[in-house]
């Protein structure tokens, strides 16, 4: 493992699922889920992540389009928590939505907009 992108995918990683979230998955982790944990958050918070090519707030949306397509919607909405905490905003989350219903599908679309529902009202933005 690469410590030096292991801390920096770490705090990248807090910064956008929250101190808590991430804690509680480290924490969680065990012989079975560890090394996984330490890869994501070396590789796809350290690598991805904190490539400085993309702002956080353009990653966000991007992945909420992604995960959106993909359907899993329990990820999906910790990452419109975090697209919060990067700075989109409701009208932005709206148009990703809008993009994912476009090019994947009304059913995904609905499903985005049931979650995001969820997150906004929790979030004081509804």
């Amino acid at each position: 493992m690469d410590t030096e992108r292991f801390e920096k995918g770490l705090a990248q990683r807090k910064a956008t699922l929250g101190p808590d979230y991430v804690a509680r998955n480290l924490e969680a982790a065990d012989d079975l889920t560890r090394p996984f944990q330490e890869m994501i958050t070396e590789w796809c918070w350290g690598f991805g992540w904190a490539d400085e090519a993309l702002d956080a707030k353009t990653r966000s949306l991007m992945n909420l389009a992604m995960i959106g397509a993909l359907g899993r919607m329990p990820e999906w909405e910790a990452h419109c928590k975090g697209a919060l905490r990067n700075g989109c905003s409701r009208d932005e989350i709206r148009a990703a939505i809008h993009m994912v219903g476009i090019y994947c599908g009304v059913p995904a679309a609905v499903d985005c907009f049931r979650s995001a529902r969820k997150v906004l009202e929790e979030a004081g933005e509804l």
